[in-house]
């Protein structure tokens, strides 16, 4: 099952045009993307572009440091846990145990071991990894999404500075929307102050499911084509009333956005991407059964199909420890082995060698993303908690230098002792690495210029 989610709120006070047209019944057959869609603005670019798309592997919940990238073996037992530590690919760099896919894989990973957010909550520190923004206050938990912590996220300002192609949007985001309990959705993950035109799509689906397939970019099955094409001259009747009454700018590219649904809705090239099912069994399996695993595989066919950015997700499994996610306040040596590192190991190294092997690893940047790292020490459960103040990410392909680890924790991967990055300093690279200078300017709510990064580049990984 697939639903491409529309969050913009009501155009204007008055009649809407949601109510002219019969509380949606005479829309285009069900379709609700056209609000999801604007046209592009070009950005002036810093040098040829590495690469032409991003993949962010989401591990949210907080991926621990000391596990994965940055394990502390000659620490006590409380601040290394319970396992060991491998040889990579690369010599003298050692990765935790329970990763034997990754590391033979290092040669082409640059891995971040200073990354600084100072901030213990997965909704403000995950507000300024999608933005690159501090949230104010810090460690603010379940925070809304509205001013001042409403600057785009990357994908929207990818949305906002480079033109759609193919008839896909230039930043989708899958399997769902990132959220705390009780569903509060993080803020940063939308186009905030840009406007919701630049809203990256978010497209909830289950690719592992069976029966997964395209129906939100199908026609309703009692539809044939000429009824659809009778509500469609109907819809642009009633647009052509409307915009001549409602001159709103939300309003006045309704239209447009309508016509990009259209398009497709009637596109190949978005039901190609969307067909799992032509991928082998043996590729699927490759990658692993679960939900997360699947749409690490989605996302390597819609950056095939040409999506820009396809931000991936983890998603929680039921009737396991912390929820089967990566917040591991309990258990935490039992759910990092038995559940959560075995996935990503296998999603992750498969996702790099499948773009290798297809010749697209060079044109593709990955990064191994989550909010921050875990706790040095462990608490009274056997879990990790929050921890800001210094963890590990990775990056490959798009123009990145494999081989190389960047930057240095202390003795107990707590804090960062040298080559500390930042948030902003990511998103920087990251649009540095996609050929589009970091200092281009985007319009605060103000209409004040701003850069879409203000961090630094971080040359030692290029």
């Amino acid at each position: 099952m697939l639903r491409i989610v529309d969050s913009t709120p009501a155009l204007s006070p008055g009649m809407s045009r949601r109510v002219m047209l019969g509380v949606g019944g005479i829309g285009l057959g069900g379709l609700s993307l056209s609000t999801l869609l604007a046209s592009r603005s070009r950005a002036n670019t810093s040098k040829p572009a590495k690469a032409k798309s991003v993949i962010i592997f989401g591990l949210v919940g907080g991926p621990p440091q000391h596990e994965s990238w940055d394990p502390k073996p000659n620490a006590p037992q409380e601040v290394r846990g319970q396992f060991g530590t491998i040889a990579t690919r690369t010599p003298g760099f050692r990765v935790g145990e329970l990763m034997p896919r990754i590391a033979t894989l290092t040669n082409k990973l640059a891995v971040l071991r200073a990354v600084v957010t100072n901030d213990n909550a997965h909704s403000s520190s995950g507000y300024q990894m999608l933005t690159g923004i501090p949230h104010i206050p810090l460690s603010q938990e379940s925070a809304a999404p509205k001013a001042p912590n409403n600057h785009p996220s990357i994908g929207a300002l990818l949305r906002a500075v480079r033109p759609e192609s193919a008839g896909l949007p230039s930043a989708i985001t899958i399997p769902e929307h990132l959220w705390n309990d009780g569903n509060f959705p993080w803020p940063g993950q939308d186009a905030g102050f840009l406007g919701n035109r630049h809203n990256p799509w978010l497209i909830h689906c289950d690719p592992s499911d069976p029966t997964f397939g395209i129906p939100s970019l199908s026609l309703p099955g009692d539809m044939p084509a000429l009824r659809f094409n009778e509500r469609r001259s109907l819809l642009e009747q009633v647009n052509s009333h409307y915009d001549a009454t409602h001159r709103l700018a939300s309003a006045s590219t309704f239209s447009q956005h309508a016509q990009k649904a259209n398009e497709l809705l009637h596109s190949p090239n978005a039901r190609k991407a969307f067909d799992l099912q032509s991928e082998s069994p043996a590729l699927r399996e490759r990658y692993g059964t679960s939900r997360f695993a699947q749409s690490c595989l989605l996302a390597r066919r819609l950056v095939e199909a040409g999506v820009g950015l396809v931000q991936v997700n983890w998603t929680r499994i039921k009737d396991q420890p912390n929820g089967g996610g990566w917040d591991t306040h309990t258990k935490h040596s039992e759910s990092i082995k038995s559940l959560l590192m075995p996935i990503q190991d296998q999603a992750f190294s498969a996702l790099i060698e499948d773009l290798d092997l297809r010749g697209l690893l060079d044109e593709t940047l990955v990064v191994w993303f989550g909010e921050f790292g875990r706790t040095p020490h462990f608490n009274k459960d056997g879990g990790r908690d929050h921890w800001g103040s210094c963890f590990s990410l990775a990056l490959a392909g798009g123009g990145i230098k494999g081989g190389v680890v960047h930057g240095a924790s202390d003795k107990s991967a707590a804090f960062a002792m040298e080559g500390k990055v930042e948030p902003a300093d990511i998103i920087a690279t990251i649009f540095h690495c996609l050929g589009i200078n970091p200092e281009t300017e985007i319009r605060d709510a103000f209409d004040r210029p701003i850069p879409i990064s203000r961090g630094q580049v971080i040359k030692a990984i290029l």
